[in-house]
């Protein structure tokens, strides 16, 4: 992309379509609800409206790029395509099986989630690739022919192929496709070599079912929306955002949609790195609070920390264990059932929860006015007095507070003997604890305190508890960069092109061979830059290696990245010190007498980024002139206070603004608390510092 281009950018989040139109370096951005029956509705009502602000016709876009939730939504709604698993004799069950951990482990009732494919979808043939990859058993081809003519009888839509330790040797794989598409040519068909050519074969055959089970959906969606898109004149390459944080061309997103689960959190998470990147933060909490759900991430020296397993359609309280796992590159992230739409009621003991039930645009809050009773955040926020009822979402959405109050006090004010504004604050501090416990455990999970971090924040409803969240996790700092509201959609804007291949590819230490490593590191270079270069036909293209290590007799390892010279010239010595430093720093020691071992080799290759300008230093400030007052609850002071009100587009660097303040702009509005002080920073970010008390002389 060069600089010249014009940009659209468009998330679909599961309330809101965020759309950003970038044109020399400016943004117009807006917030419209999501379609759901047709998800591309709402994208060409955001383009429309982006491209009136810029003044520019659609045909003047030269790149779209698009993150969404809607493969996630597929497995959570278990609305896919009618889908087939193929597998080795004597593993049907793997995905139904799972493994022995328990989520729960004193719930003697417990009971594990359904696999995404039912007993009699599954079917298998008798082969057998050893674990050192050599062939045990060979393919009977009669049997693959017979098996083929079943699947194309039995009417299915796709096919998913998983066999033991095909991540060595994917022949038998390729070999049962061949066969099946000869039967059916257009049959859409997934082989694990390709999808995750990783150990542990739970993760890999739900990885590949979950790809093959979206794949149909997400193919006709794409096709769909190029479609529309060029009927409506953006004659233009689509990209798609990936969850590893990268972007990849519309054919590899069509073949590989599971690579897309984590899309639009992975955009915000690149936005709020760019951010600690201006700043020069080295450690960033990046807070995105949407409609829907909110994410928490860590961010240490302007990269967002990663991961190659993560769970979507958690089923028990959104424990750990509990979903389905999806074994694939992903930015490392918690995610709650807590934004704007999620509802409020009281359980059996008498307690407020909130979430993960949201109400999305369809009905939506009660106070939209759009047939909803339930109580959700967005509610509470506008008895508290945080949203105003005539400019929300730009003012394209009128809110009702009466039937906020009322929805509030039948569902939790009456049971609780509550007003509708005790209530209200009920709700906004049960969904505040719940995301700051939440950051609490990732970062203590990381080995990190979350008050030496400095906090992002972003998406529609971040602003207005971000500031809650600091004072609850101990956050002296607090930023609130431009375009917040959309910042999903900006971050798809600030990504490169990426994709990361990985291998399994076992090696102890003590049997390290060199020439191996090099052979291996060679192949997954020309893999993952052959992808990149299929995007990005120009310009330079780095590749980062990452090795996962354990100990011998460990259940799971830990990611080690190699620098130039253990990739140019591999040693085993040099690994194990990696290792043992990494190692120390996570678990506070290293395990004497145990041999190490190597288990998933993966390069990542990407476009280079142009850095992001700095942020000037503050300078002097003098109190801004604020545009009115509001009545606003203050949890400091328990009681409803006239905070002063600040148009933020009004704000110029300099500016001193002391809490308690609200900060209004047309996708979001901030709330800056009253142990706090906020001003403005030269690329537009809000900065909210908290106010040291100085003694007295």
């Amino acid at each position: 992309m060069t600089s010249a281009a014009i940009k659209f950018a468009t998330d679909i989040g599961g309330t809101f379509t965020d759309a950003v139109l970038e044109v020399s370096g400016r943004l117009f951005s807006t917030k419209v609800l999501t379609t759901y029956s047709a998800p591309e509705d709402a994208i060409l009502d955001g383009l429309r409206q982006v491209c009136t602000k810029a003044g520019i016709a659609a045909s003047a876009i030269t790149h779209v790029i698009h993150g969404t939730t809607l493969a996630t939504n597929a497995l959570i709604e278990r609305r896919g395509a009618k889908t087939a698993l193929i597998t080795t004799k004597g593993f049907r069950d793997v995905i139904e099986m799972r493994t022995e951990s328990r989520f729960e482990q004193y719930d003697l009732d417990l009971v594990l989630p359904p696999p995404l494919l039912a007993r009699n979808h599954r079917y298998v043939v008798d082969e057998r690739i050893g674990a050192s990859g050599q062939v045990l058993r060979p393919l009977n081809t009669v049997e693959v022919d017979s098996l083929a003519e079943t699947i194309v009888a039995r009417g299915y839509e796709s096919v998913a192929i998983g066999l033991i330790h095909s991540y060595l040797d994917g022949r038998h794989e390729r070999a049962i496709r061949d066969a099946l598409l000869a039967c059916a040519p257009n049959l859409s068909i997934s082989i694990s070599s390709e999808v995750s050519p990783q150990m542990r074969e739970y993760e890999r055959f739900n990885t590949t079912v979950a790809n093959a089970y979206v794949k149909p959906m997400m193919k006709s969606y794409l096709s769909r929306l190029g479609s529309r898109l060029q009927a409506e004149g953006a004659d233009c390459p689509i990209f798609l955002m990936h969850s590893g944080g990268g972007i990849i061309s519309l054919e590899s997103a069509s073949e590989f949609p599971v690579r897309l689960v984590e899309s639009g959190p992975a955009g915000g998470a690149i936005f709020a790195a760019d951010i600690a990147s201006r700043f020069g933060i080295v450690k960033a909490l990046s807070f995105d609070m949407g409609g829907t759900t909110a994410k928490i991430c860590l961010i240490k020296n302007q990269t967002p920390t990663t991961s190659r397993v993560f769970e979507v359609a958690r089923t028990y309280r959104f424990k750990k264990g509990s979903g389905m796992p999806i074994s694939i590159p992903v930015i490392d992230m918690v995610e709650i059932g807590a934004g704007g739409g999620s509802l409020a009621r009281i359980d059996v003991m008498q307690q407020i929860r909130v979430g993960p039930e949201s109400s999305g645009s369809e009905p939506g809050p009660a106070c939209y006015r759009r047939g909803g009773t339930r109580p959700a955040v967005t509610d509470a926020d506008l008895t508290l007095g945080r949203l105003d009822p005539n400019t929300f979402a730009g003012g394209s959405i009128t809110l009702d507070p009466t039937l906020s109050d009322a929805a509030l006090i039948e569902h939790v004010g009456i049971p609780l003997s509550m007003d509708a504004l005790g209530a209200a604050f009920g709700v906004s501090e049960v969904v505040d604890e719940n995301m700051a416990n939440a950051a609490r455990v990732h970062a203590v999970e990381n080995g990190e305190d979350p008050a030496d971090y400095t906090m992002i924040a972003f998406g529609g409803a971040a602003p207005l508890h971000a500031g809650r969240l600091c004072e609850k996790l101990g956050i002296n700092r607090l930023l609130i960069p431009a375009g917040a509201g959309v910042g999903s959609a900006i971050g798809f804007l600030r990504a490169p092109f990426s994709f990361e291949s990985t291998r399994s590819v076992y090696m102890r230490l003590s049997a390290f061979d060199a020439t191996k490593v090099k052979i291996l590191l060679a192949d997954l270079r020309e893999e993952s830059t052959g992808f990149v270069r299929s995007c990005a036909p120009s310009g330079a293209i780095s590749c980062a290696f990452k090795i996962y290590m354990r100990y011998v007799g460990q259940g799971w390892e830990i990611p080690i990245l190699l620098d130039a010279n253990q990739v140019a010239d591999p040693d085993g010595a040099s690994f194990l010190s990696a290792f043992e430093t990494d190692y120390s720093a996570l678990f506070g020691r290293t395990v004497a007498g145990l041999d190490t071992e190597i288990t998933v080799w993966a390069a990542n290759a990407t476009t280079e980024v142009v850095p992001p300008d700095k942020a000037l230093p503050r300078g002097s400030s003098k109190a801004a002139t604020s545009s009115g007052a509001r009545r606003l609850f203050d949890p400091s002071a328990m009681a409803v206070v006239e905070a002063r009100e600040y148009a933020r587009g009004q704000l110029v660097v300099g500016h001193l603004i002391i809490g308690p303040a609200v900060i209004t702009e047309a996708e979001t509005t901030i709330i800056v608390p009253t142990s706090f002080e906020a001003t403005p920073r030269s690329d537009g970010t809000i900065e909210i510092n908290r106010i040291v008390k100085r003694a007295r002389q």
